[in-house]
């Protein structure tokens, strides 16, 4: 029994860091959410998203109509998990990003712009060393 406890114990703790971070959702019926993991519950096997944005199928069935974008935003959904198709994290600013699993051609983004360092100013030395030069 000991160790079932510490093995729940470890996943509660998996569990947990997802608290807080974005993620992206699609449905088994195709459609993509995005918002923020409120709670996760192993026992019915339920996801909480808060913040929830609706983006509709966008192309991904195959079969019967698409269903479009929603202006929305949705306080909380309650996913159950045989409803979910694919999870993925959005990484955070800053963070390295992985690529998107199905991003639509009209969503490619721009080429990234070449990264240019500011142009060097001279600095003058600190008010109490003894070498003080000036540039004009």
């Amino acid at each position: 029994p000991h160790t079932t406890h510490s093995c729940e114990a470890r996943s509660q703790r998996t569990m947990n860091a997802y608290i807080g971070k974005k993620l992206t959702l699609i449905s088994k019926s195709d459609i993509r959410y995005e918002g923020t993991v409120y709670s996760l519950d192993t026992t019915d096997s339920s996801l909480t998203l808060t913040g929830v944005r609706s983006f509709g199928t966008e192309g991904r069935r195959e079969v019967g109509p698409q269903i479009p974008a929603s202006n929305e935003t949705y306080a909380s959904i309650i996913f159950s998990g045989k409803d979910i198709k694919s999870v993925e994290v959005i990484a955070e600013p800053g963070a390295p990003q992985a690529p998107a699993q199905q991003a639509p051609a009209q969503q490619a983004a721009p080429p990234p712009q070449q990264w240019q360092p500011p142009p060097q100013q001279q600095q003058p030395p600190p008010p109490h060393s003894p070498h003080r030069t000036t540039r004009h």
